[in-house]
């Protein structure tokens, strides 16, 4: 809990950056495993010497699966200059601040610094887009969140909506359409870099109690990292105006209170109360919210969020 509402604390009212959050977690995770105390050593580690042997698919290990140097250096060269080529491009081609560049870098970062699912990787891309790069508005962000929830995997079709977005807004030589591809190509290219380097490896690791250790502790301030983003969608949803709390460290917004907006506020407790109270389903509180949100679009009672 501690380690969660650290994270929050740090993302929400500091703005300290995503990776630097998860780094410290895991260094403190690790530090935490191997010095022995129980807080960072779970059940699961404690009990790997019993549970090992089921693990394993028999008593021998298949050929692909033997660890190689040699063959972990070609698979990693080859995945890394897959990785690599598209960026390498740009950079080459357009020039270190040039948009496309710009994307492949960043998202190139995302691949490799965001751990816990989709909705951490949205915390980060969020802050960034939004504040950083200010590729996006507020509302736009909002509006490219909500088009990927009616889908079970909301990850790809954001990261292509914020880099299409990104082109779009800075217009040159190139169309935004590649600048989606290049999103995804530099966000899940890396995947098979990780899965086809570290399979071999992953049996031995299971074992690693100080790895253990950085892991769980980096899944936990992963929790507060997703409930920063949780607040921050509520604030730029039912608030029309935010103001920005800057000084002695902080960095934050606070929204303005005579600018809530009704119709969004009632949406998200009736809601609240159909999922928690009343128990209905996930599919039928969105298709209940999204009919009212386009009546209340249609008489003119509300604006999209992008235009808001």
């Amino acid at each position: 809990f501690g380690v969660a509402a650290s994270a929050f604390v740090a993302i929400f009212f500091f703005d300290i950056a995503f990776p630097l959050i998860v780094l410290t977690a895991g260094v403190l995770g690790y530090a935490g495993a191997c010095s022995g105390r129980p807080a960072f050593v779970g059940a699961k580690t404690r009990d790997t010497e019993t549970a090992a042997p089921a693990s394993r698919l028999g008593e021998g290990v298949p050929d692909h699966a033997e660890i190689s140097v040699r063959r972990s250096v070609r698979t990693a060269s080859l995945w890394a200059a897959a990785w690599a080529a598209p960026v390498a491009f740009v950079f080459l081609t357009l020039g270190p601040d040039h948009v496309f560049t710009q994307i492949g870098v960043f998202f190139s970062k995302m691949a490799v610094v965001t751990f816990g699912g989709a909705y951490a990787a949205l915390a980060y891309v969020a802050q960034q887009a939004v504040d950083g790069f200010h590729w996006l508005k507020p509302g736009e962000m909002l509006d490219g969140l909500g088009m990927a929830e009616t889908t079970p995997g909301p990850l790809i079709m954001v990261l292509q909506f914020v880099g299409f977005m990104a082109a779009y807004r800075n217009p040159g030589e190139l169309p935004p359409l590649l600048a989606g591809l290049l999103t995804t190509w530099v966000t899940f290219t890396p995947c098979f870099l990780w899965i086809f380097l570290g399979a071999p490896y992953i049996e031995r690791l299971r074992g690693n109690e100080a790895l253990n250790g950085a892991l769980s502790t980096i899944t936990a301030a992963v929790v507060g990292v997703i409930l920063n983003l949780a607040i921050w969608f509520a604030i730029h949803s039912m608030f029309r105006q935010t103001y920005a709390v800057r000084g002695f460290g902080f960095d934050f917004e606070v929204p303005v209170v005579a600018s809530v907006d009704g119709f969004a506020l009632s949406l998200s407790i009736a809601a609240a109360l159909a999922l928690f109270r009343f128990r209905a389903g996930l599919l039928q509180t969105l298709a209940g919210c999204s009919a009212a949100g386009i009546a209340l679009y249609m008489v003119g009672a509300i604006q999209s969020a992008g235009h808001a």
